[in-house]
């Protein structure tokens, strides 16, 4: 995990995906800002949007679907309704069958990062619900390549 200092840094130019979402008045708690359980929300929702639109998953039929075994979030400033959060999101590891994800929350407007999570996916076969032996689907790991840091980038 990278260090504070470089987390805070993040800019919307270290992702090559982004997802805007307009915050709901039910997103707040009674701190009048975004409630911690919405992050990991929106953070698993940015992961599957891309996997839906960019690696071929379809949730209910794909052979492989992931599962998350490690969430970690960083916190650095608050996000309230009606804001308009910008989800972005990078790959900053490929293994056999998992996938290590840095998502960052920006808020619409605003340079500051707000927060930074890592989500560690690892990809099993529907029928055992275990990783496959022959590794991640070769679809999956072209499309997760395509926002892995240092890999061949494409804005999308």
């Amino acid at each position: 995990m990278a260090d504070i200092t470089r987390l805070k840094a993040r800019t919307r130019a270290d992702y090559p995906y982004v997802l805007e979402y307009r915050t709901r008045w039910s997103d707040n708690d009674m701190y009048d800002h975004m409630n911690n359980s919405i992050y990991n929300f929106l953070y698993d929702s940015v992961i599957n949007t891309y996997l839906m639109e960019h690696c071929g998953l379809h949730p209910p039929s794909s052979p492989q679907y992931g599962m998350v075994v490690h969430s970690h979030n960083d916190y650095f400033a608050s996000i309230s309704f009606p804001a308009c959060a910008e989800l972005a999101l990078r790959v900053n590891r490929i293994g056999n069958s998992s996938v290590t994800y840095e998502i960052a929350l920006f808020e619409k407007g605003q340079d500051a990062v707000k927060s930074v999570g890592e989500f560690v996916q690892v990809f099993v076969d529907r029928a055992t619900a275990r990783p496959s032996a022959k590794g991640m689907d070769s679809r999956l790991r072209q499309g997760l390549e395509r926002i892995l840091v240092g890999g061949p980038r494409s804005k999308i």
